[in-house]
């Protein structure tokens, strides 16, 4: 416990808004006895969970309903949060502006939020719907300090607390997060203004997010949407799509035993993120932790074996050990930053995965082709 204790970042312009509204104080500890001092906004409730980094600079709205940071504090290291509101909830799932129907992270620490917001979209401020949905946001906080700290030491665990309201700390990684975030029915989504789609993609929800469904539903295709340990062995289906979601990929056996399963009928396969890790499990590789993550819109990543670079959106604390593959699989796409894998791929089979987001939202779209190269795997007839 070293008791280190960050003052929090002084913001002037901010100041004399949160002195008149007598901000709570509230306060970041992490497992390893720092205490980062700051102003609440969002609701005052503690709350704790895995204290992480996102790089990007826009989108916050998807990215506190991405199901992937379930459980997971993000520090937001773009310096100005709040500033574009929030858009009023969905009202249908294709046309909507989220990633899923609520936050799914346990809290939000900032540098500097901003009480007033300006865009066409927004229908309230991001410290209302925190507080709508019960989520703690701290403001004030050096997150420059706090990221350095989380790439020294890796992800650690950490509590955002009120006085008169201790929690302790939490492991989320202990818990199944893909049962809390996956539908608990199979749900049909068709594609509008087609007499016929193009084919029936079986997507397991491991905590999916809502840009998956829309970019298979725009290019024609039906989507059932599944519960992460559906039994699909009575059902026809095309394709298989594996979706993101968050905690430790050997949580799901009730998935990658059913992705084991349809490898094995031969069906056509897509993994993203979680989905990747999962892939790696059901043909017998292995996954480890990485020290701190990969979580923002600016990640480089390689085809191997050719000289095709592109920038993705990634949000994932674990990843697949590529020295465990077996024969006729290989690495698709490597981290330019730090090697790790970035997808696979079988030798001849039509079974592939990734571990950024072609869907982004948000983020570049610079991997979007990806879904055109899945509907073109599932050929004429394809699983069914």
């Amino acid at each position: 416990m070293s008791g280190l204790i960050e003052r929090p970042v002084r913001v002037e312009a901010r100041e004399q808004h949160w002195t008149a509204r007598k901000a709570a104080a509230a306060r970041l500890i992490l497992e390893d006895g720092t205490i980062y001092e700051g102003r609440s906004f969002g609701a005052r409730r503690s709350s704790a969970g895995e204290v992480v980094f996102n790089t990007g600079m826009v989108g916050y709205p998807e990215t506190l309903t991405d199901p992937s940071y379930r459980g997971q504090i993000i520090t937001f290291t773009f310096p100005l949060i709040g500033n574009y509101g929030v858009p009023a909830p969905d009202s249908d799932l294709m046309t909507g502006s989220f990633e899923s129907e609520r936050i799914h992270a346990a809290g939000a620490i900032v540098a500097d939020y901003s009480p007033r917001h300006s865009h066409w979209t927004a229908a309230r401020s991001l410290s209302d719907w925190l507080i709508e949905q019960g989520i703690p946001g701290v403001t004030g906080i050096d997150t420059r300090s706090l990221t350095q700290r989380l790439r020294e030491r890796g992800t650690m665990l950490g509590k955002i607390e009120f006085d008169g309201d201790p929690v302790e700390l939490h492991d989320p990684n202990k818990d199944n997060l893909v049962a809390q975030a996956s539908i608990e029915k199979p749900v049909l989504y068709a594609p509008p203004g087609r007499s016929k789609a193009l084919g029936r993609v079986l997507l397991f929800d491991c905590g999916a997010k809502h840009s998956i469904i829309r970019c298979l539903v725009a290019r024609g295709l039906e989507v059932l949407r599944v519960p992460w340990d559906f039994d699909v062995s009575e059902e026809k289906f095309d394709g298989l799509m594996i979706s993101n979601g968050p905690g430790d990929p050997t949580m799901c056996t009730a998935t990658v035993e059913q992705v084991r399963a349809c490898l094995n009928r031969g069906i056509p396969t897509f993994g993203i993120c979680l989905g990747n890790q999962l892939l790696a499990l059901a043909i017998g590789a292995k996954t480890y932790k990485l020290k701190y993550g990969h979580r923002g819109q600016n990640q480089p990543v390689i085809e191997c074996g050719t000289s095709r670079a592109i920038v993705t959106s990634q949000n994932h604390g674990f990843a697949v050990d590529e020295s465990t593959l077996p024969r006729d699989w290989r690495p698709w796409f490597t981290n330019l930053n730090d090697g790790t894998n970035e997808g696979l791929r079988h030798a001849w089979g039509p079974f592939r995965s990734v571990q950024f987001h072609p869907e982004a939202t948000p983020g570049p779209t610079d991997a979007a082709f990806l879904f055109d190269e899945f509907v073109r795997m599932l050929g004429p007839g394809g699983g069914r």
